[in-house]
């Protein structure tokens, strides 16, 4: 289809900022709905059946009057040909202020009526600058709200052409800055350009962000095929990219060859890390800027643990704790950590409670050591600073406060000095403080001492926002740019919060922020917690469900209980098998056949003809003694088990599986190899304790041959329950309704039958 085959456009004005545009990544643009019913009503007629003979109505049966009349008024209506819209659906945008054009993409149609809503990148595109300065708060708890009003900004009006633009596959870009690795952004904008990018405008700026607030600016300098813009949706985009002019390849190289030099496990670079053990000091050194991970995996879950770190009296690093969980997969960073300890002292401290919910569901702990840098300072000359890391075992009624310590008791012949609060012997006291006077002086606000004429005297300082303390300007600078920045700090995730300092904003990313990344327990991948479509943290079902927006939206799917066969949705699928569960423990035991031999239950509903009857023997066992003679005492009964009983002793069952040894000569001679000759005089001793009991209504001690799967069934159950988890007769039911299949009635035996003491709740 051709840019002639779709001929539409209109004059938008652009939607202010908010919440909604500030979504739109790349190229992306969302129109109203008006803009789409305009689209179809202008799209052309193209053949959709394709030569095939496809219905046109989905219900559509030869053999009804009614679906038959349907499916021949809608091919009269169609006549094989229907309207559809180009894909992708691409624009063409002007601002008739600056003569700007740009090419874009749609995301979806759902501006208000009249509006449009451009990305940041077209925005600057474009050349359209808000007038307003002023930061919105509205997310960020503690502060005023502005209240500038947004509908008084002058609105700009934008044309917008739907234009196709040919399948590219050529682009070449230039870096408009120097010293871009090639290992940091390739992988970086291959993903932003599939994830954000429609189309390419020759001479637009490409803006990718990366780690730790970077960003890479690249211009388009050159398409294929040759023209104002091109697509990349389902094409294969060679990408090259080259530097703007010779000084700018030079220092690049520089920089390449410096990043070299102090990677990490050089030399002059950051440790490389690795896994970490319990009580076990590690040594390290990492760069300022520059993260050094550990990973904790061995420790017992139901003990807290410490972790502490040291450096130098001159300088300190940060302290950076997550625990790697399903519903927390990144790395501890300065912007996105759980627990964090980056005052300015020389040694952090940690106590992780084994109460925590985060360590609970932890499979191990992310830990990372951060050497804090100014945006302003040069990563040139700078030396890694050396740090000791240990882990260890920390008791629950451990004092929590970091560097406190109960102060030593005062001995009888000792003294405080009021100066610096240390204890002095009483006989020197008047030496120490004349000397402590002279050369010592105490912070009235933290009472530490220092000595008079120390730089660290003269550079101690104290935040007048909070207890913060420190000395240097490496360490006021640092509290100031992390606890009392300037300006707001936007999530470069979502790009739709702003914290008023690092420790909110990394609270934010690491609880409700909609791009967290999250291992999804029903689709079992890692995505974002929260689509554009899922439900907000702020619904009562997804707060009361425990689950993500992702994870409640997705488990909203449907599939089949294995158990019952209903069809339950997947996020109530715990609750369905919490209701198994309870049926399962409730549930009596089956009864056994009172053949000792059999492996077969009595099934339900015959319990009482059973008992009355049949002796406790199952159908098949009872079937040989069955006759239609009244027997209202069970003599004649009693007489047809005395003469099975016989025959098994004195000629046995001859059968070869038959392991009945002590009651069968066949199943004596199967098991022992040797051949048992047994009289009628020497069988009715053996017999009579059988009889006597069941005229005393006893059916226990009863053992004739069964068949051979029976008998195995029986075995086997026996090897089962001598595991000690289920009952014999479990195991035998599990066995007869699986067919003698072990494996599948293991299976049958967790899903259906009750444990050893276990008892419902």
């Amino acid at each position: 289809m051709t840019s002639e085959s779709l001929n539409w456009s209109a004059q938008l004005q652009v939607a202010p900022q908010s919440s909604s545009t500030k979504r739109l990544q790349g190229d992306k643009i969302t129109l109203p709905q008006s803009a789409l019913e305009a689209l179809l009503a202008a799209a052309p007629l193209v053949s959709v059946r394709n030569g095939t003979t496809r219905p046109y109505t989905s219900a559509f049966d030869p053999f009804n009057r009614h679906s038959f009349a349907a499916e021949i008024h809608a091919r009269d209506a169609f006549a094989d040909r229907q309207q559809q819209l180009p894909h992708p659906l691409t624009f063409r945008l002007v601002n008739p202020q600056t003569g700007r054009v740009v090419y874009a993409g749609i995301r979806e149609f759902s501006a208000e009526e009249g509006e449009i809503g451009l990305s940041p990148m077209l925005h600057e595109a474009l050349g359209i600058y808000t007038d307003s300065t002023t930061t919105t708060r509205s997310n960020t708890p503690g502060l005023d709200v502005d209240m500038s009003d947004a509908d008084s900004r002058k609105l700009t009006t934008v044309t917008v052409h739907h234009r196709t633009v040919p399948k590219g596959t050529y682009v070449k870009l230039r870096p408009l800055e120097a010293g871009y690795d090639p290992e940091d952004w390739k992988s970086l904008l291959e993903r932003y350009l599939r994830d954000n990018f429609t189309t390419l405008t020759t001479g637009e700026v490409l803006t990718v962000k990366a780690g730790r607030n970077e960003k890479f600016r690249f211009l388009v300098d050159k398409i294929g095929p040759e023209g104002d813009a091109i697509c990349v949706v389902d094409t294969d985009l060679e990408v090259d990219i080259e530097p703007m002019n010779e000084e700018q390849a030079r220092e690049t190289l520089n920089r390449r060859l410096a990043k070299a030099k102090t990677a990490p496990g050089t030399a002059e670079g950051s440790s490389t890390g690795g896994t970490i053990f319990l009580d076990q000091d590690t040594q390290g050194r990492v760069l300022p800027g520059e993260y050094v991970d550990f990973e904790f995996k061995q420790w017992d879950k139901k003990a807290d643990i410490e972790v502490v770190t040291n450096t130098d009296e001159e300088r300190d690093v940060d302290l950076f704790v997550t625990p790697f969980s399903s519903h927390l997969r990144a790395r501890p960073r300065l912007d996105e950590h759980v627990f964090a300890d980056f005052t300015g002292r020389p040694s952090k401290r940690l106590k992780l409670s084994h109460t925590n919910v985060n360590i609970e569901e932890a499979e191990y702990i992310n830990i990372a050591i951060h050497a804090w840098k100014p945006e302003e300072a040069s990563t040139e000359n700078s030396e890694a600073i050396p740090f000791t890391l240990k882990i260890s075992q920390a008791s629950s009624t451990e004092e929590t406060t970091p560097n406190v310590s109960p102060s030593a008791e005062l001995n009888p012949d000792e003294v405080i000095c009021k100066n610096c609060k240390q204890h002095v012997p009483k006989r020197s006291l008047a030496l120490h403080e004349a000397f402590c006077y002279r050369n010592n002086v105490s912070c009235p606000k933290c009472h530490s001492v220092f000595l008079k004429n120390s730089d660290a005297w003269k550079t101690h300082w104290h935040c007048p926002h909070d207890d913060a303390s420190g000395s240097g300007e490496h360490s006021r600078a640092k509290h100031d740019a992390l606890i009392h920045p300037s300006s707001t700090i936007q999530c470069p995730a979502c790009n739709d919060f702003e914290a008023f300092n690092v420790s909110v904003l990394a609270q934010h990313r690491t609880s409700d922020c909609p791009a967290k990344e999250i291992l999804c327990q029903f689709c079992h991948l890692i995505v974002p917690q929260q689509g554009p479509d899922d439900p907000s943290f702020t619904d009562a079902e997804v707060l009361m469900s425990g689950m993500t927006p992702h994870e409640y939206a997705d488990g909203a799917r449907t599939t089949e209980c294995h158990i019952c066969s209903r069809i339950v949705r997947l996020r109530g699928m715990k609750v369905h098998m919490r209701l198994h569960d309870r049926e399962r423990i409730g549930r009596s035991a089956p009864r056994l056949c009172s053949n000792e031999i059999c492996g077969r239950t009595i099934k339900a509903g015959d319990e009482a003809r059973v008992n009355k009857e049949q002796l406790g023997l199952c159908n098949d066992c009872f079937g040989p003694l069955y006759i239609t003679q009244h027997d209202p005492e069970g003599k004649a009964l009693r007489r047809r088990v005395e003469r099975r009983l016989l025959q098994q002793l004195m000629s046995g069952c001859g059968k070869s599986w038959c392991h009945n040894a002590e009651w069968c000569r066949t199943g004596h001679k199967n098991g022992t190899g040797e051949d048992r000759v047994v009289t009628t005089k020497n069988a009715l001793p053996l017999i009579k304790p059988v009889l006597e009991a069941l005229a005393k209504g006893e059916t226990g001690g009863l053992k004739f041959c069964v068949d051979e799967a029976a008998q195995s069934r029986k075995a086997m159950a026996e090897m089962v329950a001598a595991e000690d988890v289920y009952e014999l007769a479990w195991c035998v039911k599990a066995l007869e309704e699986e067919h003698n299949d072990l494996g599948k009635a293991r299976s049958w035996l967790n899903d259906r039958a009750p444990k050893v003491g276990e008892v419902a709740t």
